[in-house]
């Protein structure tokens, strides 16, 4: 696979180098495990819900953890007590470690286990100064007073 070259990029766009080195990140994912699978899905506009299935593990066998706008969801099986002897062992009970990097503003506001599936629901909180809003367009005079007033 061909690696991508963002240096240009770091040029001309200003404040965008976070992108960028999430995007260098990525192309490291594909040996990433796949165990356990996930869902993410949109559950309103600035809400999200991040579910995982990790059957065979109890609520205290699961770690969830957020640091430096990184979730990161970790399992670890408790040792089985007792001799068992297995036909067929189709249930992954492996540990793991699943990381997802949040973007700026999205914060993680509780998380509930049920039925084998972990739900981790996200919240994008935007603060007032980071939203849009809209400007008066003034006359030239209007511009020349504020001016005035600031000298």
């Amino acid at each position: 696979m061909r690696h991508a070259e963002f240096a240009p990029f770091y040029r001309s766009a200003i404040g965008f180098d976070r992108l960028f080195q999430l995007l260098d990140q990525s192309t490291g994912f594909d040996s990433e495990s796949t165990y356990p699978p996930y869902n993410i899905e949109r559950t309103g506009e600035n809400a999200y819900r991040i579910t995982l299935a990790v059957a065979g593990f109890s609520e205290g066998e699961l770690k969830i953890e957020v640091k430096e706008q990184t979730l990161s969801v970790a399992g670890e099986k408790a040792a089985e007590t007792g001799e068992k002897t297995y036909l067929h062992r189709g249930i992954a009970a492996r540990a793991f470690e699943r990381r997802f990097q949040l973007a700026d503003h999205v914060d993680v506001t509780g998380a509930a286990f049920e039925n084998g599936l972990l739900h981790v629901e996200l919240v994008r909180n935007v603060p007032e100064s980071k939203k849009p809003r809209t400007i008066a367009i003034g006359t030239s005079s209007a511009v020349q007073q504020i001016e005035a007033k600031a000298a």
